[in-house]
């Protein structure tokens, strides 16, 4: 077991090195529309109300696979396209990056389930998941991957996938994710959900995803940015906002056309369902935790790192940034992915 503990001070090299991307390369990218076996059930024994699961693999045919997946919020657009703009994690993922498109392949896939014709929410695990990437696997004919990275609900996806099938990965990069869902975590996602429910019941299902995303926000983060960052002045009248409230109003506002009340329930659901044996994960994993997220409380990741049977190592740093360091700490988070990918060939 390799224990590192990081230096947010420390010099690390950028993330990604700035080099122009010859033109005719841009868009190195292919969507696979991967049929769901009419006979596919979930655990819960529901079906899925989608006939097909879309992905995207990144990079040069042929190169070594390594499958990237993210937050809920995340999808297949991993990098960035001529046609989708940024992709969620483009800091991490492209040529000279760590995870990089001159030398890997990359496969991201759109979570299960879609918004599109979802009228009701769906009881959906990681194990799910990570069973719906098989059949992605089989339908690009990939074998093997040669690493899964996995941040956040990510993470968790990978560690299900590494129990169910440890003979298709060989080793893991789990970032921010544990074997479980912490109580507290629990609780804030609970409140999200009843605020997605009432708005729907009261016909206003947009201003509810607005309004829970608010609230997803001040978990994300830590109260030390917060202070940082917004004064407290006192509105002239009662009920009025105060500066940080205009924040996280518009933060909401920016969201609330991005989901559905239906598909966040499932997913916010799914993850609160998330359990592994930690014992039962044996692929040569990484892992990466952070003192400040309270989602995922670094004494979590630090017993999943105690149990792994082939803990590869664990780095744990400091952030500001909390739950969101995955996202934000892009040196640190870079120097792992470069450590830890780079014997693939």
């Amino acid at each position: 077991m390799t224990l590192a503990f990081a230096d947010p001070q420390t010099d690390l090299e950028p993330l990604c090195r700035a080099r122009p991307r010859p033109a005719s390369r841009r868009e190195d990218a292919v969507d696979a529309r991967v049929p769901i076996p009419a006979d596919f059930r979930l655990e819960s024994g529901d079906r899925l109300p989608q006939s097909a699961i879309l992905a995207r693999l990144h990079g040069p045919a042929g190169a070594p696979v390594v499958a990237v997946a993210g937050g809920i919020s995340s999808g297949r657009f991993v990098h960035r396209t001529e046609t989708n703009g940024l992709g969620w994690w483009s800091g991490a993922v492209g040529p000279r990056c760590p995870i990089d498109l001159n030398r890997l392949q990359v496969l991201a896939f759109d979570f299960a389930p879609g918004a599109e014709g979802l009228d009701r929410a769906v009881t959906i695990t990681t194990r799910d998941q990570a069973r719906l990437l098989a059949l992605v696997l089989d339908h690009l004919r990939i074998e093997r991957l040669a690493a899964f990275v996995g941040c956040s609900y990510g993470g968790m996806i990978a560690l299900a996938f590494a129990v169910l099938f440890p003979a298709r990965v060989e080793q893991l990069l789990v970032v921010s994710a544990a074997h479980r869902a912490h109580p507290l975590a629990i609780a804030w996602r609970g409140v999200q959900r009843r605020i997605l429910e009432l708005a729907e019941a009261a016909g206003r299902p947009e201003d509810g995803v607005a309004l829970a995303r608010q609230l997803a926000m001040t978990t994300y983060r830590t109260a030390d940015e917060f202070d940082a960052r917004f004064e407290v002045e006192a509105p002239a009248r009662a009920g009025q906002a105060y500066p940080v409230c205009d924040y996280l109003v518009a933060r909401g506002r920016a969201y609330r056309k991005h989901t559905t009340p239906a598909r966040w329930i499932s997913l916010s659901d799914s993850i609160d369902r998330h359990a592994v044996q930690p014992e039962s994960v044996t692929v040569p994993t990484t892992l990466v935790g952070f003192t400040s997220d309270r989602l995922v409380p670094i004494e979590d990741m630090r017993e999943l790192a105690a149990r792994l049977p082939l803990l590869f190592r664990f780095v744990e740093a400091p952030s500001l940034y909390g739950h969101d360091a995955f996202l934000k700490e892009d040196a640190l988070v870079g120097d792992v992915l470069r450590t830890a990918l780079k014997e693939i060939v």
